[in-house]
């Protein structure tokens, strides 16, 4: 039993040495975690929240004043240019217009009778013509007869009497047949009239059938069936029937940050997705890029507001769909990211792994300061870059600060462009530790998983 004990506390006494020595030989030694740069295609992208849109949207009014008599369609549906969308009651509309017809019957039928008269006194002047024509021929055989001694006083100054009262009477049908013209061309001038008039009666008729003026849906009916409509006068917007949306062009109007906007340009690409539409993705470009800051509070461009306060703001942006689908609707809620810059197989490493940090201070005997951007004592000014492990003359693995210079940023890698090259091992965290890293300093990888917060806590 005694020999037992011993072995047990010999074998206690060498688990602590061994165990002492592991402790003295990892003291000193800085656990981190740690990325090897590798080359990839990287994407910086910008996104912003907003609404589905259509390029055109029309308030179809009422323009006359009654009541709805009938609508066509209902919200939703599809319409196509010129169909009838609904009509207005129309009574008084469509008397005038018979009523105008009727009076344009009777004006051609009037005409009709002029002209008639007209061909009677174009006929009666001929006649008057003719028989002019042959009383002068008698006037002057009788003035030959006359001379000759042949005929009496009393035939010639008959003869005479007989061609003077032919002139007058020619004179009397041309003045007739003036007339009828006259009369006619007064008739065919009050049938334009009565044409014009009817023209004008047709239009306040037609403006009670409401027409769709493009190819669209009806995304709103404020109007119900048998309500009385107006139309607007001077500064009173008159009644809505219905609201026409042409979804043959579709955009996704969203809201950028202001230290995004910069990077947006016309005709960078666009993944669009909608919350109605889950796990669709729609292409698109951009076509516009808004040039005035709007509130994010309340959405009113700055140049608009009266107050002073500083806050966040936002710019419009417009993306235009490549491929509209029947699927979408106006207002539905989207998110566009935009693609402002990318690249393909550059080098790149995780953006947790740059940091700052200010190399020892002339003078300061190789004491090495905190990795700072305002190093208390530093005189030298602080560098962007990453901690590199390298091993010592000693094989142990050490944290190397390389300043570099970076690039695109991708979601979550960013570009090198100076400093590092691929196969590198860096420093990536934690944070607190990569924060007061020191160049210089002993590491060791941290080969335990994070712990992960339980569900429920804050």
């Amino acid at each position: 039993m005694k020999k037992i004990l011993l072995i047990a506390l010999a074998i206690i006494v060498t688990g602590g040495l061994v165990a002492f020595m592991v402790y003295k030989q990892q003291s000193g030694y800085t656990k981190v975690l740690t990325a090897k740069l590798v080359k990839q295609d990287l994407a910086t992208v910008v996104s912003g929240t907003g609404q589905i849109k259509p390029t055109t949207i029309v308030n179809v009014g009422a323009n006359v004043m009654g009541r709805v008599t009938h609508f066509y369609v209902k919200e939703g549906d599809k319409v196509k240019k010129g169909q009838t969308v609904a009509t207005i009651e129309n009574v008084q509309q469509a008397a005038n217009v018979a009523g105008q017809e009727a009076a344009i019957s009777a004006a051609k039928t009037d005409i009709s009778s002029y002209i008639a008269a007209e061909k009677t006194a174009e006929a009666n002047v001929e006649f008057h013509k003719a028989d002019l024509e042959q009383k002068r021929l008698d006037w002057e055989r009788a003035q030959g007869l006359y001379a000759a001694g042949i005929m009496a006083k009393q035939d010639f100054d008959a003869k005479k009497a007989a061609y003077d009262t032919d002139q007058a009477s020619l004179g009397q049908a041309v003045a007739g047949l003036n007339q009828a013209k006259a009369q006619t061309d007064s008739a065919r001038g009050h049938l334009g009239t009565q044409v014009a008039t009817l023209r004008a009666n047709q239009d306040m008729l037609n403006k009670t059938i409401a027409i769709a003026p493009f190819d669209g849906i009806v995304t709103n009916m404020p109007v119900k069936e048998g309500e009385t409509v107006v139309i607007g006068i001077q500064n009173t917007a008159g009644s809505t029937l219905m609201t026409l949306a042409d979804m043959s062009v579709i955009t996704a109007e969203v809201k950028v940050d202001e230290t995004d906007i910069v990077n947006i340009k016309l005709g960078q690409p666009a993944d669009v997705t909608v919350d109605a539409i889950p796990g669709k993705v729609f292409k698109g470009h951009v076509t516009l890029v808004g040039d005035q800051a709007l509130l994010r509070s309340t959405g009113v461009a700055t140049s608009q507001s009266t107050t002073g306060t500083e806050e966040a703001k936002d710019f419009k942006v417009v993306v235009t769909l490549d491929t509209p689908s029947d699927e979408l609707r106006p207002g539905l809620s989207t998110t566009a990211k935009i693609t402002t810059a990318k690249k393909s197989n550059v080098l790149s490493l995780p953006i947790q792994a740059l940091t700052m940090y200010a190399p020892p201070a002339p003078g300061s005997n190789g004491k090495v300061e905190a990795a700072s951007t305002s190093t208390p004592g530093a005189t030298v000014p602080a560098k962007q870059g990453v901690f590199v492990m390298e091993k010592d003359a000693h094989g142990r693995q050490r944290a190397k600060f390389v300043p570099v210079t970076t690039g695109i940023t991708g979601a979550t890698d960013i570009e090198v462009l100076t400093g590092l090259s691929a196969g590198q091992e860096v420093v990536t965290g934690p944070y607190k530790t990569l924060r007061v890293l020191k160049d210089g300093a002993l590491l060791k990888k941290d080969t335990e998983k994070p712990v992960t917060p339980a569900s429920g806590n804050s």
